[in-house]
């Protein structure tokens, strides 16, 4: 038990350190001889209180090249327990509700609030997406690229934790709907892309509602069948 308090005592800190230190995703921490001095504790110690924060998505421990911080931001893989429902396509159909709801708000707070380094990265997230659906061929990392850099741009941190739903929601459908829609897929993302790069909150919005909404009719034409 004492064992166990230390520990998350030093959770705890690292945690702390990792805040007030303001580190950036992707950059490296000090390596576990800095942090044991640091915080006045082994190195086993500190070992264990960064295989706790790796496996809640805060750091990765990358073997030989250290401790970094992760993309994830201590977002969980499945936090609503999505991989547990069996019905997958009341799980697309239910998933593309809650899109409609949250991402054109986001397309909007994301052409109100985007940096120009934001919308540089989301342009050429873009571009990415059409060069691979040009090319025929699978788009769905891409994809959820392009919609996690919006909630990137929208600078609401609580948007940017909500990127699982809508990562789930592009798998899913993507892994429901038989054919892949090339040129209307473009060009909505071509439209959201361009009204966040000319700060038309209300145009990304509704962009991005179109771009919702024509998905989930294909899914309900597919369903029909």
């Amino acid at each position: 038990m004492k064992n166990k308090t230390l520990s998350n005592r030093i959770v705890n800190e690292l945690m702390e350190f990792i805040r007030e230190g303001d580190f950036s995703v992707g950059e490296k921490l000090p390596n576990e001889y800095e942090l044991s001095s640091l915080l006045g504790v082994s190195r086993n110690t500190i070992r264990e209180a960064l295989r706790s924060l790796a496996s809640r998505n805060i750091i990765d421990i990358r073997q030989g090249a250290g401790t970094f911080i992760s993309q994830k931001k201590g977002v969980a893989d499945d936090p609503l327990g999505f991989s547990f429902i069996e019905d997958r396509r009341k799980l697309t159909q239910d998933l593309m509700q809650i899109r409609c709801i949250i991402e054109p708000q986001i397309a909007a707070l994301a052409a109100q609030n985007a940096t120009s380094h934001d919308i540089e990265i989301l342009g050429n997230l873009c571009d990415e997406l059409e060069a691979l659906i040009r090319k025929r061929q699978d788009f769905t990392q891409k994809d959820m690229d392009f919609h996690t850099q919006l909630a990137t741009c929208s600078q609401n941190i609580v948007m940017s934790n909500l990127i699982p739903v809508i990562c789930e929601g592009i798998t899913v459908f993507s892994s429901i709907v038989a054919e892949s829609e090339f040129e209307q897929t473009i060009k909505s993302h071509r439209e959201i892309f361009h009204a966040v790069h000319e700060r038309r909150a209300a145009d990304a919005q509704q962009a991005m509602l179109f771009h919702l909404l024509y998905n989930r009719n294909r899914f309900i034409q597919e369903k029909n069948q």
